[in-house]
């Protein structure tokens, strides 16, 4: 080798090093569907990995990136930590190097505790719970006047200055508004040496062997002291607060002599004019998950769950004896319709009257039970008979049912007799009436977590000018921190939010921008942050200001890696991945790789799609729509303003809006359940509404939700979609199963008889490492076919059951060509565009967009009736421009056959494609929950005063443009 070749070679090793510092660099990646690619993502830049669904991208970013970083951060603990803490499989890959400590903000990743919320989340909560426990004012939850506080000399200088030369007594209160005799507290505060207290306003000399009614609420305070306000008397007054103090835990009493009306005086913080006390505050008293501070009604929920007198008699003009009484169905001869009979005659009625004739007094009887006994007569046991029982009423026989100690089964029967109403106490504040009595800015703690976000930040620009010079030392501090934790909120989108909003009403985007704005606070440098679609829910009004949070996050020296498939955060981003050139088995490859302006002159699939070469073309014509209407009058839930919307049927519509306008609560919270409840009597309750017309010309309503098929390695395409029944049963017919006796059960892997036993059906076994991560190995009974020789020895075709749930859809649809009842849910899923992921391939490997579009390939295995009412909520989810495309193509199908398509989005090629648009507004929060703007998006797009409108005009002039250029 010559010296040149030798320095040739020495500068190539200097460089790939001086990469390898710079850069993160991963060589040979094979985790799933990756193809052995070698990456090279540049450190501290903001890198968008883009590509059709299927195509790797999760697989990269966070099997092979994210699971790498975690397995070397828990490599740094002592064997013994890694023992007790697990271990994680290394992925399937050659190298990494350059990685920086990794965190993950995924979607859904947020605490689905109904007591987590925005602000537990945040911790904004944490420190307003210790701004107002150190700063708050506490008031009077009786009278609303200032809580007052004084030491031992300054109580004894009040009585001089106001009972000065005045007879009058020291009191010790013991007992508050209580029922009892207490006659074992007579007794100890005799032997203390008081001879005298004052009982329900009277003062007594104190008797041995006294005692009160039981059964009446009394007031009792000791008597310590019988003087005059004199000078020459202060020690025997000092001592006698001292011990009125001691006796009646940090508070006395001084009445004068000729009056009734009390005075009172306290250590703790005590209402000077009831004398009710508070303890000292702290941070807890003001915790809603804890005993201290949590509302004792709603236990720090803000809800609770109520009887609905509705659903326990749902139409009225109907009789007791047809079923007018839910709960307890038709007329049956049993006690309890005896003795409703019995009340019925009570009031000149009988069982076959309608329930509208009955008095008021005589539902409240059913409802309540009576408060007497009633007579039964003419029963079957006896004409006559004047049997004498108790009637407690269908309400505790509902009660009864939702006991621990009944079955399941009861419980969730009893449930749909119940409602979800705001807490009566609290209000919804969730903290109890001391807790809600201190207040800021004349402002409480329950009315600070109601507010928006961007409400708060104003409130929190504001308090200071109206504080003491106490409090502003005290609070300076804690504002300012509550202060840097709202303005990440707000730079993120989400000023529509309130803190008090329950963290499992969240959407996917946005507890991942909360997160977002969450570890943009925490001020860390050299992370490697990995982002998955954030932008999902967000409006392209509010793009921009995620976008800008991303590259804050990257300036203060972070790297940043987005899965993502939005037009505007990969233009923005300073790399791009693009995977592909296909998915599932044909994908798994870089197709291309480099800033924006790189990427858009490569020729591939997501460059035609970002320089227009290729669009998702407008309809010829907007569907006219079957004439008929769902009519919805008078929602209000959450913030809908009490609104009227009209839901043309057999037409495609969009509801679009800002984010937090209220689309997902008039759709997903009003709408569907009213649908769901008239049709399948479903027991959800909907959010509040005056009426709805036009549910006759709907027989089926279909809700394609965003949450996961499954949780489990055993969960699939073939078993979610119901297709594996219908193989199972294929199998089962076949000649050589039916010689040797085999039901469909022997095909399942999920249950004994047919799988092999000694992994299962899993296919893998697991070997357990101790201090190095399990191993999964196949199987080495059935290597890794899931089933036992036996079963394996029946096939269709040549093929075997373990062979079938190795096929892709695009195969299995050539193999199951000539059976119907198969071969229609497997074109289902090849519609929806999942032709190249296999039958059989696990739940828990596919990706958002895949998940989604099985759960839609599922429905449209169903027969439809052209009156089915399918709803979306954003089905753009990890999809990408060429999934949306084949997507909407499913969804025109289905429209074209009558039916109506109802989607929640904010994406443009979707909303440009839907033949009737409503459009809520105009902001997010309290400022929503409008219906500004309905119509056909050409309609829409010439409308002022809607975001939406801007947006959606400039996509409609550039789909036009697109077309008269090609």
């Amino acid at each position: 080798m010559s010296e040149k070749d030798t320095e040739i070679l020495e500068i190539q090793d200097e460089s790939q090093e001086q990469i390898e510092e710079e850069d993160i660099v991963i060589r040979g990646a094979r985790e799933h569907n990756l193809q052995n690619i070698d990456v090279v993502i540049p450190r501290n830049t903001y890198t968008v990995i883009t590509g059709l669904s299927g195509s790797g991208k999760s697989s990269l970013a966070f099997d092979t990136i994210y699971t790498e970083g975690q397995r070397r951060y828990l490599e740094t603990f002592s064997a013994y930590a890694r023992q007790v803490l697990g271990s994680l499989e290394r992925p399937d890959i050659d190298k990494i190097t350059g990685l920086s400590p990794v965190i993950s903000i995924e979607q859904n990743t947020t605490n689905k505790n109904p007591r987590s919320t925005v602000g537990t989340i945040t911790e904004v909560y944490d420190f307003l719970r210790l701004l107002y426990a150190r700063a708050g004012i506490a008031h009077s939850y009786v009278t609303g006047e200032p809580m007052v506080q004084h030491s031992d000399e300054e109580i004894i200088s009040l009585i001089f200055e106001t009972f000065k030369e005045k007879p009058v007594y020291i009191l010790a209160p013991v007992i508050r508004s209580r029922k009892g005799h207490y006659r074992e507290l007579f007794t100890k505060i005799r032997r203390k040496g008081f001879l005298s207290a004052r009982i329900d306003g009277e003062i007594q000399e104190i008797t041995p062997d006294m005692k009160l009614n039981r059964y009446n609420t009394h007031n009792i305070e000791i008597v310590v002291d019988k003087l005059h306000v004199k000078e020459k008397d202060a020690n025997r007054l000092r001592k006698s607060i001292e011990a009125a103090m001691e006796h009646g835990s940090g508070v006395t009493m001084v009445i004068p002599k000729d009056e009734d009306t009390p005075h009172y005086f306290s250590r703790h913080l005590m209402c000077p004019t009831t004398g009710i006390s508070y303890d000292e505050p702290a941070p807890n008293t003001f915790s809603f998950n804890s005993p201290q501070g949590a509302c004792p009604t709603c236990n720090g929920l803000g809800t609770i769950k109520q009887l609905d007198s509705d659903s326990i008699i749902p139409d009225n003009n109907v009789s007791i004896k047809n079923g007018g009484i839910h709960p307890l169905g038709n007329y049956k001869n049993s006690l309890i319709f005896w003795q409703l009979e019995a009340i019925a005659e009570k009031y000149d009625l009988s069982l076959s009257s309608p329930l509208k004739n009955f008095p008021e007094d005589a539902i409240n009887e059913i409802f309540y039970g009576t408060d007497h006994k009633i007579t039964l007569k003419n029963t079957p046991l006896g004409a006559n008979a004047n049997y004498q029982l108790d009637f407690d009423g269908i309400i505790k026989y509902i009660e009864m049912q939702t006991r621990d100690n009944n079955s399941k089964k009861s419980q969730n029967w009893a449930r749909q007799y119940y409602h979800t109403v705001t807490c009566p106490e609290c209000g919804g504040g969730r903290i109890n009436k001391v807790a809600r009595s201190y207040k800021l800015n004349n402002t409480s703690l329950a009315e600070l977590i109601e507010m928006d976000i961007d409400e708060l930040a104003e409130w929190l620009n504001s308090v200071e000018d109206n504080l003491t010079e106490k409090q502003y030392k005290i609070a300076r501090e804690i504002l300012k921190e509550i202060r840097t934790r709202v303005k990440f909120l707000l730079d993120v989108g989400l000023e529509y939010l309130a803190l008090n909003r329950s963290s499992k009403s969240l959407s996917g985007g946005e507890s991942q921008r909360i997160r977002l704005a969450t570890q943009i606070g925490s001020q860390l440098v050299n992370v490697l942050y990995i982002l998955d679609e954030p932008s999902i829910g967000l409006h392209q009004r509010d793009n921009h200001k995620l976008i800008n949070s991303l590259k804050t996050l990257r300036d203060t020296g972070n790297s940043i890696i987005v899965v993502e498939h939005d037009k505007d955060t990969m233009l923005a981003a300073d790399h791009i991945l693009d995977l592909g050139p296909g998915a599932g088995k044909h994908g798994g490859e870089v197709v291309a790789e480099g800033p924006p302006e790189k990427i858009m002159k490569t020729p591939t699939l997501t460059s035609d799609y970002l320089t227009g070469k290729k669009q998702i073309e407008l309809p010829p014509q907007r569907r006219e729509g079957s004439g008929k209407s769902l009519q919805l009058k008078g929602a209000s839930g959450n913030n809908l303003k009490t609104i009227d919307v009209n839901i043309p049927l057999g037409k495609f519509i969009c509801v679009t809006g800002v984010s937090g306008s209220g689309k997902s609560t008039l759709i997903n919270d009003t709408l569907y359940p009213i649908l769901n409840k008239k049709i399948y009597n479903s027991i959800a309750e909907p959010y509040p509404y005056k009426s709805v017309t036009g549910t006759s010309y709907i027989d089926k309503v279909i809700d394609v939700d965003q949450s996961p098929i499954g949780k489990t390695p055993r969960s699939n395409p073939v078993t979610y979609t119901g297709v594996f029944s219908d193989i199972r049963s294929l199998f089962s017919r076949l000649p050589e199963a039916q010689i040797r006796g085999y039901k469909p059960g022997r095909f399942s892997f999920n249950v004994k008889g047919g799988r092999c036993e000694t992994c299962k059906g899993a296919g893998v076994k697991i070997i357990e490492m101790n201090f190095l991560p399990d191993v999964h190995v196949s199987c080495e009974e059935c290597q890794g076919r899931r089933y036992n020789r036996e079963t394996l020895e029946v096939r269709y075709k040549g093929k075997s059951i373990n062979d079938v749930l190795d096929m892709t859809v695009n195969q299995a649809v050539e193999f199951f060509n000539n059976i119907p009842s198969i071969l229609n849910k497997l074109k289902a899923l090849q519609d929806v565009g999942l032709g190249y992921i296999t039958l059989g391939q696990s739940s828990t490997t596919l990706s958002g967009g895949e998940a989604q579009r099985i759960k839609l390939a599922a429905e449209l295995g169903k027969k439809d009736t052209g009156r089915t009412l399918y709803i979306f909520d954003e089905p753009t989810t990890g999809l990408h421009f060429e999934d949306i495309r084949v997507l909407l193509g499913v969804i025109n199908q289905l429209a074209d056959k009558g039916n109506t398509i109802i989607i929640i989005e904010h994406n443009m090629d979707v909303i440009k494609m839907a033949d009737h648009i409503i459009d809520m507004g105009p902001e997010g929060g309290k400022e929503g929950g409008k219906i500004i703007a309905t119509g056909s998006p050409e309609e829409i797009a010439e409308k002022k005063n809607c975001y939406t409108a801007a947006y959606l005009k400039e996509e409609l002039e550039n789909t036009r443009y697109a077309k008269n250029k090609s």
